[in-house]
């Protein structure tokens, strides 16, 4: 997307947000490596774009042209050189483990490769081969090993343990940031009333909060008053709505109290920090361990939950079998 295009949809954010204001907000762009130049990444940070998010996906060529991803090893580095020179100061790289072929020494070398970086945030996804894909066709025609779970089990204990020793905090399932408020690159606190104070993904924990969030572009999802609903997915559909002066909006769900109070307890057990009784009770005029005892009682003896008096948050084994508690606290 061009940079005047970018600047436009800022621009039209502005008026609609005055506490904190835009400046003061985190304002994330993902980019693929090698897409992007200096000059443009210092164009966007000017802009106010000021969290970058890089799709590095792995640190091995070899493993990158078995994605058929479009980027190096190379790219990726430049990419990042290019982001820090450009300004900024929160980056995040993406990473896949349990890639075909991959073994443990190859992903504890993309992991020590992404440390060297010093990014402020990771965020790292267990492969999932989505159907219909040439990744999916592939493996059906026997040129790639299917997955391996347990493989993929130890990759994600081994990342635990190699970013807790490089200084990363994890606060997701899925997620790692810097452990302190200071950026790797700046060193500097900040301190302002609104500024961001960690690098955790300040959009992610929105969802993961299952707080009210808008969507705006084709495909976009959003969640407000009680309803989730979506845009039309074709670009050329959705432009054609709205040059009509008609909704883009291609489907709505009603979301019950039930579910909704399920899905906040699922959610917010994707964050280490697990839910707080106290906000659960304030949000819904419940108490969680008295609607879900029998629940929380069977997970914590499967030991994939740890229950205080406050709050209840996932295991370091419930991590890995999150679904086994999940699924128990759906209506």
């Amino acid at each position: 997307m061009p940079v005047a295009s970018i600047e436009k949809i800022l621009s039209a954010f502005q008026p609609l947000i005055s506490n904190p204001p835009i400046s003061h907000l985190e304002i994330t762009l993902e980019a693929n490596p090698g897409d992007i130049d200096e000059a443009k990444l210092r164009a966007l940070h000017s802009l106010g774009v000021n969290r970058l998010s890089i799709g590095a996906q792995a640190f091995d060529d070899a493993a990158l042209r078995r994605l058929n991803r479009g980027h190096t090893v190379a790219d990726t580095l430049a990419t990042f050189d290019h982001a820090r020179r450009a300004g900024f100061d929160n980056i995040s790289l993406d990473l896949i483990y349990g890639l075909p072929l991959q073994t443990l020494d190859d992903w504890r070398a993309s992991l020590e490769r992404a440390c060297a970086l010093a990014p402020e945030h990771l965020s790292l996804y267990a492969l999932k081969v989505e159907p219909g894909t040439g990744l999916a066709h592939q493996i059906a025609r026997g040129k790639y090993p299917a997955p391996d779970d347990d493989l993929a089990a130890t990759m994600y204990e081994t990342a635990e343990e190699m970013l807790d020793a490089a200084g990363y905090a994890q606060y997701e399932i899925s997620n790692w940031a810097v452990g302190s408020q200071r950026s790797a690159v700046s060193g500097q606190r900040l301190d302002s009333q609104f500024a961001i104070r960690n690098f955790q993904s300040q959009h992610n924990l929105t969802y993961w909060r299952n707080e009210p969030y808008l969507g705006f572009g084709a495909g976009a999802h959003s969640s407000l008053g009680g309803e989730r609903f979506w845009n039309v997915a074709s670009p050329v559909e959705y432009i054609q709505r709205v040059a009509r002066g008609e909704s883009a909006v291609a489907g709505r769900e009603t979301i019950a109290r039930e579910l909704e109070m399920a899905e906040t307890l699922i959610l917010g057990l994707r964050l280490n920090a697990g839910v707080a009784f106290a906000d659960f009770r304030a949000r819904f005029g419940e108490d969680a361990r008295a609607r879900y005892a029998r629940q929380l009682a069977e997970a914590r003896a499967l030991g994939l939950i740890e229950l205080s008096d406050e709050r209840v948050r996932l295991t370091r084994r419930g991590r890995l079998l999150s679904n086994e508690v999940f699924w128990r606290l759906l209506p």
